[in-house]
């Protein structure tokens, strides 16, 4: 994912995302996308352990703003950055399955329950991660993530295994859509370049990537895991009694 042709291919394949919208005079800015998820802490006063590498993000997104413009890449705010652990449901599929008032009730119970019968995977000690460097997706860019040990990484995986095949949340019309690809998410594509762009866009990639390359290996500690409410991708919020998970 982080390979000079890898960013030269994947230009080619990048979309408009549909949680932004330009707006005239004010750029970018961030629709209504509404739902729920499982995540690591996000950044900021959620997880002050990884403040460094996510104060590394927050300079490295600057870079990407000033190389691809504000018209074209909107960057999520540093409070938001995250690893996804687990999809659960959002946008369309969320507003319908709200206009049964109890969904959000039944949802949290059976995520607190999961949580709660996954205690044999939490052994106290945190999964750590190596950011790779930068990640081009179709509608976004991110910083891609690899599991320091393959033990670790079993860990998470039955820790999504655990959610996704409970039936009660099945039940609730959840259901696995993606294989888990570890990532924190930078920012989104507003407008998307033409076509006449594209071949120089992944040169700016190669090159703005160079840096990863150049540096120490940067570490990301998974200590927990959280059932998040989101509006947007700007802002993920929770109760205090919302379930958490101990790794």
């Amino acid at each position: 994912m982080t390979l000079p042709e890898t960013y030269r291919s994947q230009v080619q394949h990048i979309q408009e995302s549909p949680k932004y919208e330009l707006h005239p005079g004010k750029g970018l800015e961030a629709l209504p996308f509404p739902g729920y998820t499982i995540i690591t802490p996000p950044g900021g006063e959620d997880d002050a352990e990884n403040q460094g590498l996510f104060t590394f993000l927050e300079g490295f997104q600057q870079q990407l703003v000033q190389h691809l413009g504000s018209e074209v890449f909107a960057p999520v705010p540093s409070s938001s950055f995250h690893i996804t652990l687990a999809d659960l449901i959002w946008n369309g599929s969320f507003r319908h399955a709200t206009e049964d008032a109890s969904f959000e009730v039944q949802l949290r119970d059976r995520i607190q329950q999961i949580f709660q019968e996954c205690e044999p995977l939490s052994e106290g000690k945190p999964i750590r991660f190596q950011a790779l460097g930068l990640m081009v997706m179709t509608r976004a860019l991110a910083i891609c993530l690899a599991p320091v040990e393959e033990y670790s990484y079993e860990r998470i995986l039955k820790f999504r295994r655990a959610i996704y095949q409970n039936r009660g949340l099945i039940g609730l019309g959840i259901e696995q859509q993606y294989y888990f690809t570890p990532h924190i998410t930078l920012g989104y594509f507003g407008t998307a370049p033409s076509t006449e762009q594209r071949p120089q866009l992944g040169e700016i990639f190669v090159n703005l990537n160079q840096q990863w390359l150049d540096r120490e290996p940067q570490m990301y500690s998974v200590s927990r895991a959280e059932l998040r409410k989101f509006d947007d991708m700007t802002r993920y919020y929770r109760e205090p009694d919302w379930a958490v998970f101990k790794f």
